[in-house]
């Protein structure tokens, strides 16, 4: 196991090498030779934990960045729609089911109920 994958947070890391010491246990790594018994060890299993949080973090920031230039530039709209909402309407005043509107277009019922 890697020391980086085994909590999402540093904070979730530490909780789990608390409660191994509660019980009277450590942990040791695979592919990187550590034990959370020793004092260098917990230091060691923190530091990668605390770069990949922060590698976690750097992406979030830049996936909203992204996402808000996107918004500026008015290129970032979602998937396109099958079916406007009026065609949909349209067929529902027509009579069909909500059930056969959706088959026939190859949409959800949800869809269908939305409009």
């Amino acid at each position: 196991m890697r020391i980086d994958r085994s909590a999402r947070a540093p904070r979730d890391r530490q909780v789990i090498v608390a409660k191994l010491r509660e019980n009277g246990t450590g942990r040791a790594a695979t592919e990187q030779p550590m034990k959370t018994s020793t004092v260098t060890g917990n230091a060691y299993f923190d530091v990668p934990g605390v770069a990949a949080a922060y590698e976690t973090d750097l992406r979030r920031e830049h996936q909203t960045e992204g996402i808000a230039a996107d918004g500026q530039r008015g290129t970032c709209r979602g998937r396109y729609r099958k079916i406007g909402k009026d065609a949909i309407r349209h067929l529902l005043a027509e009579g069909p089911s909500p059930t056969g509107i959706a088959r026939d277009l190859g949409i959800s019922r949800g869809t269908v109920y939305k409009a």
